[in-house]
């Protein structure tokens, strides 16, 4: 049975390893990282400018989380938002490699570097995405490997 909701979003059958989606940009002020860091990460590298000047980064940074949720949401924007996914099942391999910065931009590309069938649910793919995030000066600030759900078209398919 076809559903209504994702009938005309890709789905498993339709992405390809190698695929590359590129993410777009956006550029990360001091409101943002202040407001993030309050709630979800208050170091005083994140909220304070005197102790982020004093700190290991030297200056007002991001969260890692905060990097990896813009990221994410890049990623909705961009490519997930077209496909039937039905969520994330986790992620490993996430390096935070350099700190962004006030008024960094960071973007990327996220390559589909694996796609399999559940062998126990047949309505199922699971494709898994590596995320190359980087600043304007093409410097990587983060990498991580997604595994994420996503519908297949036709279950009845062999796995």
């Amino acid at each position: 049975m076809t559903n209504p909701v994702t009938q005309d979003r890709r789905h498993f059958e339709d992405l390809a390893i190698g695929e590359v989606i590129h993410l777009g940009r956006t550029t990360v002020s001091k409101e943002m990282i202040i407001t993030f860091a309050r709630e979800f990460d208050p170091f005083p590298f994140h909220l304070d400018e005197a102790a982020a000047k004093a700190s290991l980064l030297g200056g007002l940074a991001s969260s890692g989380w905060q990097t990896g949720g813009l990221s994410l949401k890049m990623l909705v924007d961009s490519f997930l938002s077209r496909v039937a996914s039905a969520g994330g099942l986790g992620f490993r391999d996430l390096k935070w490699k350099a700190p962004v910065m006030v008024g960094d931009t960071i973007g990327g590309t996220v390559t589909i570097a694996d796609l399999r069938r559940s062998g126990s649910h047949p309505q199922w793919g699971i494709v898994t995405l590596d995320f190359d995030i980087r600043n304007q000066k093409q410097k990587p600030v983060m990498t991580m490997r997604l595994a994420n759900l996503v519908e297949c078209r036709h279950p009845e398919a062999s796995a």
